[in-house]
């Protein structure tokens, strides 16, 4: 039985819209940058890079794939500079992102529902950030850490979304099998190909990201309210267990 949560972050626990999201999150980015590299190309690079990392399946950390190919389009072989720059702008500036999420007190309402009833809870966000980042945009949702059991980041792991590959490594993180978890995201190519595994999804209509329109195929689907009615229809985990 499912007894295993497992959570996208952004337009799913955090409630908000991507172009929105990144409209702020690059002109802040440049502001920041703006004494070592004009803006527009520092967000062409990142955007570029952050893809290749998408891309390359060679089992190392996503940040070791981002900042080789970042290197390359910079033409230098020293990031020491540009990574103490990105450290700083999530510790200092990353919070004026916020303005952007809207507060919506149901998704967070249903982690408190889930975690009362003794749901296993897992942050499963694209591991294209680092931890700092995550950890941040958590706690924006008004969600505390440590109230999941693992967190994926661009630091960790090895694969990103839409491959089924960082399904396969989370599950092995988290040791469970894909007949004891559910996935629940707004996006339809990253999140419901967890389906391919055996996981049952849950679509988060809400801030649906469905490129080319593709035909939805997931065991569940609704807005942050649906959601909330269906975990509250959920047996606590003690009886799931029991029922196995």
């Amino acid at each position: 039985m499912r007894d295993t949560f497992l959570f996208d972050l952004d337009g799913t626990l955090l409630p908000f819209d991507i172009e929105d999201f990144m409209k702020i999150y690059f002109g802040e980015m440049g502001k920041h940058f703006q004494d070592m590299i004009d803006g527009r190309v520092l967000a062409k690079y990142i955007l570029a890079s952050t893809q290749a990392m998408i891309n390359n399946l060679d089992p190392k950390p996503n940040e070791e794939k981002f900042m080789e190919h970042f290197a390359k389009l910079l033409q230098t072989h020293d990031l020491t500079e540009y990574k103490k720059r990105f450290d700083l702008f999530y510790h200092e500036k990353f919070d004026r992102v916020k303005e952007c999420v809207e507060k919506i007190s149901l998704i967070k309402d249903s982690i408190e529902i889930l975690k009362d009833k003794g749901y296993n809870l897992v942050v499963a966000t694209n591991p294209i950030f680092p931890i700092k980042a995550i950890v941040k945009r958590i706690e924006w949702a008004g969600l505390n850490i440590d109230d999941f059991s693992y967190i994926t980041c661009y630091q960790k792991n090895c694969y990103c979304k839409p491959h089924i590959q960082f399904y396969r490594e989370v599950l092995d993180a988290i040791g469970k099998k894909p007949e004891e978890c559910y996935m629940v995201g707004n996006d339809v190519q990253e999140d419901l190909v967890a389906g391919n595994l055996g996981i049952e999804t849950y679509l988060i209509t809400n801030y649906m990201i469905n490129r080319n329109n593709e035909e939805i195929e997931s065991t569940y689907q609704g807005t942050y309210e649906d959601f909330y009615e269906f975990v509250k229809g959920l047996d606590e985990v003690s009886k799931v267990l029991f029922s196995k």
